[in-house]
């Protein structure tokens, strides 16, 4: 299941890198420390692969990361997911959702080594990340239910199965969605256009 979810993940953050790379003239977008001086040569399915690979964080980090993108992304207009910011979103979404959600976890060095960047800029970076999702942390059962069933949705959509089981649902092919998020202060968790 995870290398069919990393595959999907990686397909929706290139769906929407590239999406705002085209973007990028007619919004203002400023410039932060996630920006990278020149894209990334590692695609986002190979880093994603990289980060599952040596980090050893649980299955249920990946999608945590994956909400904590949708809030940054929701409280930082001015700032959208790019193919010059996307890498190093990911390594410290997944960084920052493992220290919260698991046990176990590496420190700030073992994820800038295997982020391929220095010990200080994954500080720098998480610190950042923090400030920018506000602290806000906590994914409550019904948003992290709300978000694996968004997901399993669309992989359902993109090639569907001759027959569904729970193994066939989860294929994936490539994605043409749009990027949804949950607004969680509404009870209803009701989709929003995520607007990057």
């Amino acid at each position: 299941m995870m290398p069919n979810l990393l595959t999907f993940l990686s397909s929706l953050l290139e769906e929407v890198a590239e999406s705002n790379d085209v973007n990028s003239g007619f919004k203002v977008q400023k410039i932060s420390v996630f920006h990278g001086l020149t894209r990334p040569t590692i695609s986002i399915q190979s880093y994603l692969d990289r980060i599952h690979k040596y980090a050893n964080c649980s299955p249920s980090c990946f999608i945590v990361a994956y909400v904590y993108l949708d809030r940054f992304a929701q409280r930082q207009p001015s700032l959208p997911i790019n193919s010059f910011n996307v890498h190093r979103l990911l390594i410290t979404s997944v960084m920052v959702a493992a220290k919260f959600m698991d046990d176990m976890y590496y420190n700030n060095a073992y994820y800038a080594k295997v982020g391929g960047i220095s010990t200080i800029e994954m500080n720098f970076l998480e610190l950042d990340f923090l400030f920018g999702l506000g602290f806000n942390l906590n994914v409550t059962p019904n948003t992290f239910h709300a978000y694996c069933s968004h997901l399993q949705r669309k992989m359902m959509v993109q090639q569907p199965p001759p027959s569904i089981t729970a193994e066939s649902s989860l294929s994936l092919g490539s994605i043409k969605a749009a990027h949804l998020c949950f607004n969680e202060e509404e009870p209803s968790h009701q989709n929003q256009q995520l607007a990057v």
